[in-house]
Parts: C-alpha cells; sequence; structure tokens
C-alpha cells in the first residue's frame, strides 16, 4: 500500500505526520553508516532496489533491526523516528543481472555492521512512504547517481563460507548461518541480495519474500526432529506484548499441529476505522505441515511457527499450538514482521503456566485477552481436532 499523505484512509495520517517530524534535510551528496538493504517486488523481475542510510557514522542497525527495537523496547514512535532518518538511495534493477550499483549493495548486505558509504543522489528525497504487512516503514526514496563505500565490510567468517560455495544449496546455507548465531535480520538481507544457493539459481530476492523465506526454511529444519519427540504432558500458556501485539501460546499435549488466529481490532495498523468490525485472520497446518501459502496471517505465521520451534527444540518435546494475536488500537503503524517474532520469541523467555486442562488454560488466557476468548476458540482448527482426538492413556 502506498501512502502520500492525501488521507486516502479518510483520516489525517499519523504515520506520516509523525515521519515529517523527523525527516532529516539531506543534500544531493551526503555519507554515513548503511545498515540495511533493501529489494522491492513490484513490476518483478524489474524491481527497485536500494540501500537505506542515515547521514550518520557509527552503530546505526539501531535504525533496522527490530531485534534492537525490542532489546529496547522502542516505542512506535522511536521507531519512526529510526525510519525517517534513513534514505533509500535507490536503482532498478533485474533480479537476474548485476550492475555497479548492485555489487555495492551486496557488499552491504555481507557486512555483519554498517558500512561507511558515501551516496550523491539525482534528486532529494521526497516524503513518500509504503506500508507493507511485512516490512519496517520505508520512506525517503531518492534516484541514486553515484555510490562509493568508504571501507572495507566486517564479512564474519561463516557469511563469507557460505556465500563463497557456489555448490550450496539456499537453505542449508540459511541452516549454517543460523548455526552460527547470525540474527535472522541479517540472514535476511543476505538472502535478498541474491548470495545464497547454487550459483545458477542465485538472484535477488524480493525483501518481503526473502522475510517470509527464512522465517520459513528455519522454522521447516527445526520442525524435522521435534515430529520425533515425545509430546508435552500438560498443557502449557505464555503471553508477551510489544507495540499493542498482544499474544496467547498455547501448547497443548498432542502431536504437533499449529495455527495462528489473529484479531485486527478497531483502530490498529491494518483495521484504521474505530467504528469498524474486528477482522479476523486465520490459518494453520496439521502434523505433516502445509504446501501453500499461509495467505490470511502471511508473514507473521512463519514468524511466529520460528518462535514456537526454537522452543519446543529447546524442550526436545512436540505439541499441538494455537496462538491467539490481538493486535490493538495501540498498534498504530506497522513496524514489520520482525517485532512479531521478538515478541512471540519473547513469551517463550518465561515460565509458563501450567494446566491440567483445557479450559483451565482459555480461562487463564481470557483474563488478558479484550476480547472474548470465543471468537478465537470458536473457528479454531486445531482446538476442533483436539477435542475429537484421544489419546491412549484417555481409554485407561
Amino acid at each position: 500500500m502506498l501512502c502520500k499523505g492525501k488521507g486516502l484512509c479518510g483520516k489525517p495520517c499519523r504515520i506520516l505526520a509523525s515521519l515529517k517530524k523527523f525527516q532529516p534535510k539531506i543534500n544531493l551528496e551526503f555519507s554515513g553508516s548503511a545498515p540495511e538493504i533493501f529489494v522491492g517486488r513490484y513490476e518483478y523481475p524489474a524491481v527497485f532496489t536500494g540501500i537505506l542510510a542515515p547521514e550518520e557514522y557509527g552503530s546505526t542497525e539501531r535504525l533496522s533491526m527490530p531485534e534492537s527495537w525490542f532489546k529496547e523496547q522502542a516505542t512506535i514512535e522511536q521507531i519512526m523516528q529510526f525510519r525517517s532518518q534513513l534514505i533509500y538511495s535507490r536503482f532498478q534493477s533485474n533480479v537476474k543481472k548485476s550492475n555497479r550499483f548492485t555489487s555495492i549493495m551486496q557488499e552491504i548486505a555481507l557486512s555483519s555492521k554498517p558500512v561507511a558509504t558515501e551516496f550523491k543522489l539525482k534528486k532529494k528525497p521526497y516524503m513518500k512512504f509504503s506500508l507493507d504487512l511485512h516490512m519496517p516503514v520505508i520512506g525517503n526514496p531518492a534516484p541514486l547517481e553515484r555510490v562509493r563505500l568508504e571501507e572495507n565490510p566486517k564479512v564474519e567468517r561463516k557469511t563469507d563460507y557460505v556465500t563463497s560455495d557456489y555448490d550450496l544449496k539456499a537453505s542449508n546455507a540459511i541452516r549454517e548461518l543460523y548455526k552460527s548465531g547470525t540474527e535472522v535480520s541479517n540472514i535476511i538481507k543476505v538472502l535478498a541480495a541474491g548470495l545464497l544457493g547454487l550459483k545458477m539459481q542465485r538472484r535477488l530476492v524480493p525483501s518481503r519474500w526473502a522475510t517470509t523465506a527464512t522465517d520459513d526454511t528455519l522454522s521447516k529444519i527445526l520442525l524435522e526432529k521435534i515430529r520425533d519427540y515425545n509430546p508435552i504432558s500438560e498443557f502449557l500458556l505464555f503471553n508477551s506484548e510489544y507495540l499493542g501485539n498482544h499474544y496467547e501460546i498455547l501448547l497443548m499435549p498432542r502431536a504437533f499441529s499449529f495455527e495462528v488466529i489473529e484479531a485486527k481490532m478497531p483502530g490498529s495498523a491494518w483495521n484504521p476505522d474505530l467504528s469498524s468490525q474486528v477482522y479476523l485472520a486465520q490459518d494453520y497446518e496439521l502434523f505433516n505441515g502445509r504446501k501453500d501459502y499461509a495467505s490470511q496471517v502471511t508473514g507473521a505465521y512463519y514468524a511466529n511457527r520460528l518462535a514456537v520451534a526454537e522452543y519446543l527444540e529447546e524442550i526436545k518435546r512436540q505439541s499441538s499450538c494455537i496462538i491467539m494475536r490481538e493486535c490493538r488500537e495501540e498498534y498504530w503503524a506497522p513496524c514489520g514482521v520482525g517485532i512479531l517474532r521478538e515478541a512471540s520469541r519473547n513469551a517463550f523467555s518465561k515460565k509458563p503456566e501450567k494446566f491440567q486442562t483445557l479450559n483451565e488454560a482459555l480461562q487463564a488466557a481470557q483474563k488478558r485477552l479484550r476480547m472474548p476468548i470465543s471468537q478465537f476458540t470458536g473457528r479454531s482448527r486445531i482446538i476442533e481436532e483436539f477435542k475429537k482426538q484421544k489419546r491412549i492413556f484417555d481409554f485407561l
């Protein structure tokens, strides 16, 4: 969704007002430490790509990484301030072909630290931004005329190894980077830059697709082992909240299955009209997984599934899982799938509430939810399956 601040939603734009408040005054030539790249998806395979950088040197990854935002508990206003400082110096690329700008963009993507970079723009940045379920706000676009690195990128040994191996499949490269402790955001960046996979298959990957592909690949890798573990023996309830996104995550003592139900409440980023009804989105998979894309919940589905898989792998158990998310009025600007990954990960960093029955667990979750929990449970495929199935010891 593209917004030019013309009130397309019928209201004064709070997001635009916030960005304008912090928008820097940038000349046609500027320098700064670039922490992020972006590969668009419109008009694929001829897409806009570019480098995001502020007129500032140093540790500018705080402007870019949801891992940092969550760790600092940054507010939406602060995240908008971070995003407004980034200039999107862009150019058009064919995803299968490299050009003089692409190679520099790839060097920035390889680096584990922001890279000091010098830019010359054809025109000054203008106030326009895009809204996307997957990505934080990207604004201040300007056509790029010239770019030059002012220092050598800092490339970790594992990153250099997997990107130099042209016989290593992308999924295996993602696995290796993850095992080495590389942040998910950095894996996404390297994949988007077209630096992973077999030599003949490498190409730029739109950032939105790269985000989902990374979360999907990592969770599938973990689930290969998880499906062989014993189920948990009781109901475990976790919760977390960040920026108006409230999660209740229920693990149930059954074989693996997974479901996300999201309630996008009136006044929230994707349901801005306070007089509207709650919009519900739902996707699920049973033990053998799903083959099609989670088209209702979209990228958050895979980010949430990764967090669940990480926890189940940690405790060496499997379970059925239902994730209930309230996207509340406080979440007035989209901040990307990354913050939802971190919020759901945070839920599993806490001790769970433990229950012997499903009803007890749901009653505890209801105390923190604003909506009647029946709006979640009444449509849940996982709970429906749970009530139908019997375990062996239920017959003893």
